[in-house]
């Protein structure tokens, strides 16, 4: 059995403010760790380097961070530190077995049985109320109850709030349903996700029993991510620390991408003055990403509040690698975009680059099929990460059936009517819904199957079409281990690749049409700096001026801000001159 390093060795490989990061082993301290600054290296190293000097007993210490894989890596990591009886979990499992503990001892009897989704519930309230609602409606009201509920507002305090509301609701209906869910809840003795970190918090609020057989196992408190804690999670931390000051926090504000469901980097902001005597440290050496790319993200964010400058380190590339500039495109529609990315990415692999480290990052779940169709057809692997496959999809199964249907039925108009009649009686319109959520998404997902009939052209007929569509379809099978990565820029969170297209990059789509004022603005930016900060040694920016029967979209604002020293990209057959001319 491997013998655990001990307190010199777990400094060793440290750079300097990850071993001052390590060694504050006392009182509140907070890591603004940059994208690729190794945070998790410092993160475990300090628990292990506080194990190891004897200050933090295993079994009192707790890391906290928002995903099971998270805290899954987090034990891994510290089991071959030799700090594996330290708790490495996410906000919802700690505060779940506690509340499992608590609960004969306080309530009495048996805990309720916690919800696994809310969208059943939320369609008997519906039903209650003589509602109908569509599942897309239903699942933009759950996360409207989510967000209510992390964000710790009361339902008339949510009246309040000025929230976009689902197409089919208002705000009276809102309440309405957000009462009925509640209602039934309460009838069938049920939980749902929120409520087990809101019983938590009251129960170590009301009862001082509770609050002090809580604070007595856990002294020492690790929070990973911190900025996109939402103002419940951080009351349940408080109120799990006490008076004590033993903690320390871990994030960066120019990574808050989930505002959307409650997340907050204020908190994470703020903590230097909440905690006056905090040790503060600030980690920006890169070791992900080429000096060209670092610049480049830098040069996004510049001058936003919270944000860190990242300064590359030269063992985070490798010596001989290229240090290729980011380069930007521009392309006549989606498909043109995503043949050329497709081309690229073949040619890069030819080149001796494995499939498994490429990317094609975007801001919407429907980008990913025309991508994912270019790469099919050169005989590329892929695998999608964080969402169902396009033709998986809930509303694209129904389209594609209903055209199924028309096909045999005989059908004789012509191929945009027939497709247009079917995707507008599963609610699709020409103006895309003005609020975020799973109604816009479905929106995307159908106008994909108008632009894909459109691209096939008028002379195509019905059957074609579908065909088209059932080939499509098959050539998305399970993808081998050798295969590019699709995915979301929120999905790509935390991951990374040699080699990252970003497509996409116009008005409408990044930042996204919904994102109205400067606050949502500026979350998109974040989320292109996310997107950014994937890549290691190669990224490539694109856009397209749009479908065949629009064309009129114009460059992302954000592109504008990198024009100084991001060139454009090679001209090809399938581009057209890109809007920007890079300057040395």
């Amino acid at each position: 059995m491997n013998q655990p390093p001990g307190p010199d060795a777990l400094l060793s490989h440290l750079d300097e403010e990850q071993r001052e990061a390590a060694q504050a082993t006392h009182g509140a301290v907070c890591m603004l760790a940059g994208a690729g600054t190794g945070k998790t290296t410092a993160i475990t190293h300090r628990i292990a380097y506080g194990v190891a000097t004897g200050v933090y007993p295993p079994n009192r210490v707790m890391a906290l961070t928002f995903t099971s894989k998270s805290a899954g890596e987090l034990r891994a990591r510290l089991a071959r530190l030799g700090a594996g009886g330290v708790s490495a979990r996410t906000f919802h499992a700690s505060a779940l077995a506690q509340l499992g503990y608590f609960w004969p001892q306080v309530i009495g009897g048996v805990m309720p049985r916690i919800l696994e989704s809310k969208g059943r519930l939320l369609g008997q309230a519906a039903e209650r109320l003589r509602l109908r609602l569509d599942t897309a409606t239903l699942r933009d009201l759950a996360a409207e109850i989510e967000w209510r509920k992390v964000s710790r507002l009361s339902l008339a305090e949510y009246a309040l709030a000025e929230r976009a509301m689902p197409p089919q609701l208002d705000l009276e209906r809102m309440l309405d349903l957000q009462q009925a869910y509640e209602d039934l809840k309460d009838e069938r003795r049920q939980l749902d996700f929120e409520d087990v970190l809101l019983a938590t918090a009251g129960m170590i609020e009301s009862e001082p029993r509770v609050a002090e057989q809580v604070r007595e196992q856990y002294r020492f408190f690790v929070v990973d991510e911190y900025q996109d804690v939402s103002p419940l999670q951080h009351y349940l931390l408080q109120l799990w620390l006490g008076d004590r000051r033993d903690v320390c926090v871990v994030g960066d504000a120019s990574q808050t991408i989930y505002s959307f469901a409650g997340a907050s980097s204020r908190f994470l902001l703020r903590f230097p003055s909440d905690y006056p005597e905090a040790t503060v440290v600030r980690l920006e050496r890169n070791y992900r990403s080429s000096p060209p790319i670092v610049d480049t993200a830098n040069r996004l964010m510049r001058d936003r509040p919270g944000a860190l400058v990242l300064h590359p380190a030269a063992r985070g590339v490798r010596s001989a690698s290229p240090q290729e500039a980011p380069s930007v495109a521009v392309y006549d529609n989606d498909m043109a975009e995503a043949r050329a990315v497709a081309r690229a990415i073949e040619a890069e692999i030819a080149a001796g680059r494995r499939p498994q480290d490429i990317a094609v990052l975007y801001r919407v779940n429907s980008q990913a099929l025309a991508v994912s169709t270019a790469l099919g057809d050169l005989g590329v692997s892929t695998r999608v990460t964080g969402a169902a496959r396009f033709f998986e999809l809930p509303e694209v199964k129904q389209a594609v059936m209903m055209l199924k249907g028309a096909v045999v039925g005989g059908v004789p108009e012509p191929l945009f009517k027939t497709v247009s009649d079917v995707v507008r009686s599963l609610g699709w319109t020409q103006e895309a819904p003005e609020a975020r959520g799973a109604v816009r998404d479905r929106w995307e997902s159908l106008n994909t199957i108008m632009a894909l009939a459109e691209e096939m052209g008028p002379r195509t007929t019905l059957r074609a079409f579908v065909d088209d569509l059932a080939h499509r379809a098959a050539t998305q099978n399970e993808p081998t281990q050798r295969a590019v990565t699709l995915a979301t820029i929120h999905a790509a969170k935390g991951l990374e690749w040699e080699s990252v297209h970003l497509i996409g990059l116009s008005e409408g789509l990044l930042p996204i049409s919904y994102a109205a004022d400067e606050e949502a603005i500026e979350e998109e930016r974040r989320l292109l700096y996310v997107g950014i900060t994937r890549a290691r040694e190669r990224l490539a920016l694109s856009w397209s001026r749009g479908q065949q029967r629009s064309g009129d979209r114009q460059p992302s604002r954000f592109l504008a801000e990198l024009r100084s020293r991001t060139p454009d990209a090679p001209p090809t057959r399938a581009s057209s001159a890109a809007p920007f001319r890079g300057r040395s």
